[in-house]
């Protein structure tokens, strides 16, 4: 079918299948809709049907709130029924030639292991190779529960059929719960990806910041993983923050001490612990990263302090946090924002 997309600026067309949706089909034709979240959570790619019409796939999607009128719609919410022309007030571009589409796959969980009692690490081998940037994310879904999650990429790999995620538990969590509650090896998933415009960019040639919390970390260990196998922290600087409540939440100390280890003193992790004293034994056992006690936004600007000069800043993390983290910079650190990336899940 037909899509029509007309923008503050262009007028852009592409292709989509009745079962796609909206944005994911403009996104894999070469158009850079507008979106955050892809997960119908957030409101960032809403758009008008002029013509046509479409299937609402989540019709109480929480980015519908303050919708007042039947002809707005979510376009990563919506499948085309036929030929459309839809209104987006944003400014649209064709994506850049070489730059990686999403897609539609499927696959199978392939490992599933404990971090914390609320954390796990899973795999998903995907039945097409994906090729995704540091820093982006995907969309998960299984069978039996509607919609989709985001969840960003622990590894980085080119063409890779393995994709590394992590997965909190959440009391009201309907995935976390079937994926916790039972051993999920074996699950077919359906996976849509890549997306995500936090990305690290080595072109840039920016010191890096990263500041996360919990598993929010998932995206920043893509990101460090790509910064150490281009031996990036050779002529720049890496500050890392990972911040959790107490020593029984923390994980990924032993891959982060091997970064730490690859890159020298040019990139500088700090956990902080913001609900307990640092325990002697934790120093002890990981001389390659410091501790801390406190808010791992508070702990950051902190270190950061006169530090920011040529930094791009990546946020990750609980949406308080991340807001915390980004005014910090903003308004103590005098960062601009167009220096801070993050993308928006909830």
């Amino acid at each position: 079918m037909k899509i029509t997309v007309h923008s503050r600026d262009a007028r852009h067309e592409f292709s989509a299948e009745a079962n796609k949706s909206l944005l994911v089909a403009g996104l894999g034709g070469g158009v850079s809709l507008p979106y955050a979240c892809a997960s119908g959570t957030c409101g960032t790619c809403k758009a008008r049907v002029r013509s046509g019409s479409v299937e609402d796939l989540w019709p109480t999607a929480p980015g519908k709130k303050g919708f007042r009128d039947q002809d707005q719609i979510l376009l990563c919410q919506c499948a085309p029924r036929s030929d459309c022309v839809l209104e987006v007030a944003e400014t649209v571009h064709n994506a850049v030639p070489e730059s990686v589409q999403p897609f539609v796959a499927r696959g199978i969980i392939a490992r599933w292991e404990l971090l914390t009692h609320d954390v796990a690490s899973w795999d998903i081998l995907l039945d097409s190779p994906m090729n995704y940037e540091a820093g982006q994310f995907v969309l998960v879904s299984i069978p039996g529960l509607d919609g989709y999650r985001a969840y960003s990429i622990v590894n980085f790999e080119r063409d890779s059929r393995r994709i590394e995620l992590l997965i909190k538990k959440k009391p009201d969590g309907a995935l976390s719960a079937a994926l916790f509650g039972n051993d999920p090896v074996g699950t077919s998933v359906s996976v849509v990806g890549p997306l995500g415009q936090a990305v690290f960019a080595p072109a840039e040639q920016k010191n890096l910041l990263c500041i996360s919390g919990g598993s929010g970390v998932a995206g920043m260990m893509s990101m460090l993983s790509r910064a150490s196998s281009l031996s990036y922290f050779l002529g720049r600087s890496g500050h890392f923050f990972f911040g959790v409540r107490s020593t029984r939440d923390a994980f990924f100390l032993e891959r982060l001490a091997e970064l730490g280890r690859a890159s020298g003193t040019a990139l500088e992790i700090v956990i902080c612990l913001s609900d307990e004293a640092v325990p002697g034994e934790l120093v002890e056992h990981h001389p390659e990263l410091s501790f801390e006690q406190g808010c791992v936004h508070e702990v950051a600007l902190k270190r950061m302090a006169g530090r920011l000069s040529e930094v791009h800043a990546f946020l990750a993390g609980p949406p308080p946090a991340v807001d915390a983290a980004m005014r910090g910079l903003i308004l103590q650190g005098k960062l601009s924002p167009k220096s801070i990336s993050f993308d928006k899940f909830n």
